[in-house]
């Protein structure tokens, strides 16, 4: 068994662009239409990203600060430092792993949780 992708509800392509391919570094791509708005990015070996803009059922919910103690999507990272300039250059706020691992947390502009892990 492996994954094939992950699905994120987002409320914005242009915002969600700018986190994911401008902080992240991921590619786009090719998208079937499907009746709404959406992004795909290839994360390597067949497995993708889905960004979909549909109305969001959790917009309300609370999320703990921590992202390690939400839902979250984990991406192995050459660099951990260089993601750290990017963030803080982008006002991006993160917070570092707790099990002392390099790896931090961070949040998309819809909230959706995202660890990013130094390999």
């Amino acid at each position: 068994m492996r994954l094939l992708h992950a699905s994120l509800i987002i409320s914005d392509l242009q915002s969600a662009t700018e986190f994911y391919e401008g902080v992240l570094g991921l590619k786009r791509d090719e998208r079937p239409n499907l009746g709404f708005e959406g992004i795909f990015y290839q994360l390597g070996s067949g497995q993708q990203l889905h960004l979909m803009k549909i109305d969001d059922p959790y917009h309300d919910c609370i999320h703990p600060q921590h992202g390690g103690r939400d839902r979250h999507l984990a991406f192995a990272v050459n660099s951990l430092q260089v993601l750290v300039d990017k963030l803080e250059a982008a006002g991006i706020p993160f917070t570092r792993s707790r099990s002392g691992r390099a790896a931090l947390f961070c949040r998309d502009p819809d909230g959706n949780g995202i660890e990013l892990c130094e390999i």
